[in-house]
């Protein structure tokens, strides 16, 4: 039987599908394009800027750049734009299905602002533009000029914003708007400065004018951004995945560390790419911050059981906490999934709650009840390996008491 959660579920695996297969097809051409231009060999002939041979897949590549435009327009030419607009739409599809539809559970922290729905989906919507536009405008003042200042001015800007979001969000949420904030920049560069400006050169080369180069240092330096910004959006959208990440009050000051990761590893190999030799040191940089991550995601960042247990509800879990089966539920979950779902595991060599769920309070139970059902209920998804042995008669139950509350 396919109801609203399974099918919804459904819905948000294809979406999630789609933005993976086009942020690989994006991000590979990104990278390949980076590599590309910074090992040209420009000591050659011509009115090319430099050139390139390559070998894959059994040919060999003469590759060629021209610095403003060849002499006459070929009648082929590739424009690299949709792996980038598709991966942002893909991507806000997927924040408005996982994020706006599901905000009680995953976007909304009661215990750090007392938003309404619609006030967290107001927020989270437009701190996406106004952070372009803040962006932006920086580019375009005379710190344009200035690649290294605006560079900092931009990693100040993502300091500031991974701090925001985690004062109103949940830390997951707080983490992946991080990645969408970054991710907007990024697309937006390709929408509103590169593809114009390459358009801009296009048609004064189809109209026999001399195109102004100042469209391709434009473009460049919008490129080389979002080449040091790729890493850290990657590591942001997969941080669901980790608990240890946001699971913390620190998770803020983790996504800027990240960030100045991005930097060193590309770093490293953009100066191998331009045969500028292999900074070793930027592994070394990368092994220090990856070490203060791991200190810093083990430093507390949720409520204590007390603090869980004396909060009152929200309305939501209100709903799923007075449905009909709500006690049998409880008394399963506590039975089979609290001894690793709690604020203090005791299961095994279990040091944190999986994916940062607690179910140990009624609010944790009611709160997760739509992922029980999936998980627990309609799957046997959980527990792994069926290891406490949850019955197909308490299954039935935790799917009867869902559908009651909703």
């Amino acid at each position: 039987m396919y109801d609203i959660a399974i099918l919804w579920d459904w819905i948000a695996f294809a979406v999630r599908w789609l933005h993976v297969i086009t942020a690989i097809a994006w991000i590979g051409s990104s990278f390949y394009f980076i590599a590309l231009d910074l090992s040209l060999n420009r000591d050659i002939a011509g009115p090319a800027d430099g050139e390139e041979w390559q070998v894959h897949g059994g040919g060999f590549y003469h590759i060629q750049k021209y610095l403003v435009a060849p002499a006459a327009m070929p009648e082929h030419l590739t424009w690299f734009k949709w792996e980038s607009y598709w991966t942002w739409l893909s991507g806000f599809a997927l924040l408005a299905v996982v994020y706006w539809v599901g905000a009680e559970l995953y976007l909304i922290d009661p215990n750090k602002a007392d938003l309404a729905i619609w006030q967290g989906i107001l927020i989270s919507a437009a701190s996406l533009a106004v952070g372009w536009i803040i962006y932006d405008l920086l580019c375009k003042s005379p710190l344009g000029e200035q690649p290294t200042t605006l560079m900092l001015l931009l990693f100040m800007l993502l300091v500031a914003m991974s701090w925001g979001y985690n004062q109103v969000f949940t830390g997951r949420a707080a983490l992946l708007h991080l990645g969408a904030f970054t991710a907007t920049i990024m697309t937006a560069n390709v929408f509103f400065i590169i593809m114009p400006n390459q358009r801009i050169v296009v048609a004064d080369l189809k109209a026999g004018r001399t195109p102004d180069a100042k469209y391709g240092k434009i473009a460049k330096l919008r490129s080389t951004h979002n080449n040091y910004l790729t890493l850290p959006v990657i590591f942001l959208m997969l941080s669901n995945h980790y608990p240890l990440a946001f699971g913390t009050e620190y998770a803020w000051i983790i996504a800027a560390l990240v960030f100045l990761m991005g930097v060193t590893i590309r770093h490293y190999f953009n100066s191998m790419h331009a045969r500028k030799g292999k900074p070793s040191w930027t592994w070394a940089v990368t092994v220090i911050l990856f070490i203060l991550i791991a200190w810093l995601s083990t430093q507390p960042g949720h409520d204590s059981y007390e603090e869980a247990e004396a909060r009152a509800l929200t309305p939501y879990e209100q709903r799923f906490a007075s449905a009909a089966g709500f006690e049998e539920a409880h008394d399963i979950v506590i039975g089979r999934c609290s001894m690793c779902h709690a604020r203090e595991p005791v299961w095994g060599n279990t040091q944190w709650a999986p994916k940062g769920v607690f179910l140990e309070t009624e609010s944790d139970i009611a709160r997760y009840a739509r992922q029980i059902y999936l998980q627990a209920g309609v799957s046997h998804a959980m527990p792994p390996a069926n290891i406490t042995n949850l019955g197909p008669e308490d299954r039935a139950k935790l799917i009867a008491w869902y559908r009651a509350g909703s």
